[in-house]
């Protein structure tokens, strides 16, 4: 139920309109920008009824050949991705590289290695809704792998 809860939140989410950039610095967002990724934050709200956790809802876009660095989420994390668009090619710590298409979604356990996550085609673009359950006073969602 509560799950459920999290992912009709996230639904309302997408419909309302997009703040400012999403979680990280300029030099983090200049970085994906390069790779072809744009990432936005769409909500972010404490959850009244979880003490110290709260709710973000990103929307990340890919040019078409687009991906994001490898990366490490936080370690309080509980995400659940949704592809809105296009299809995204994923790889989640040791799991096998899996491909989304629009309308599917996936979750990934808190303080998740995500080495893989890249638009799947070279000539379409693709749009992931990212929606983070996470602590509070965890500002940095994502830190690169060197």
């Amino acid at each position: 139920m509560f799950i459920r809860s999290i992912v009709i939140a996230a639904s309302l989410a997408v419909a309302a309109p997009a703040a400012a950039h999403g979680p990280g610095d300029a030099a983090t967002t200049a970085a994906a920008q390069a790779t072809g990724e744009t990432v936005t934050t769409n909500f972010e709200h404490a959850i009244p009824n979880i003490p110290g956790k709260s709710l973000v809802a990103l929307i990340v876009d890919y040019a078409p050949g687009g991906a994001s660095p490898s990366h490490i989420h936080a370690k309080s994390a509980f995400i659940y991705g949704h592809v809105l668009s296009g299809e995204i090619e994923s790889k989640v710590n040791d799991e096998p590289v899996r491909v989304y298409r629009a309308g599917e979604s996936f979750y990934e356990a808190p303080g998740s290695s995500h080495p893989v996550s890249r638009n799947a085609s070279a000539t379409r673009p693709a749009r992931l809704l990212a929606v983070f359950v996470v602590d509070t006073d965890d500002t940095v969602l994502t830190t690169p792998v060197q």
